[in-house]
């Protein structure tokens, strides 16, 4: 049995704003969590910087954007990977992180700041263990 003094979902959520914080030096304005039986899809909201945000505003540009977060996530995915294992109890099987800016280009991070990350968990996770989708 899983066990949480305060929700699986609070926890990760702070765990994913202090990944992005230590892996690009911009901390996330805030993180939504929800799970729904193996999948777990964590949303950061504002975790472009500024400069991102500006970069990303092209074609050339969001793909730069897109390949450096898909470059930071890939190369350090792992400690987020088993941090959520640590919190629920499961393997992540599958982890991606994408971007979509305002032209519909699929990339890392979207133009508003917003990244969406999607872990396919390797069984589900119980709903009873699991309390409601957490906003941090």
């Amino acid at each position: 049995m899983i066990k949480a003094s305060i929700s699986m979902a609070q926890q990760i959520a702070e765990t994913a704003i202090t990944f992005q914080k230590s892996r690009t030096g911009h901390a996330p304005k805030s993180a939504t969590v929800v799970l729904s039986e193996d999948t777990l899809v964590i949303t950061l909201h504002g975790a472009l910087s500024q400069a991102e945000q500006a970069l990303a505003q092209t074609r050339e540009g969001a793909a730069q954007v897109q390949e450096f977060h898909r470059q930071l996530f890939t190369h350090a995915a792992d400690t987020l990977r088993e941090e959520i294992k640590n919190i629920t109890g499961v393997a992540v099987r599958e982890a991606i992180a994408e971007v979509e800016p305002a032209t519909g280009i699929v990339v890392q991070a979207f133009t508003t700041g917003s990244m969406v990350q999607v872990f396919l968990l390797d069984k589900i996770v119980p709903a009873g263990t699991w309390t409601q989708d957490s906003m941090l």
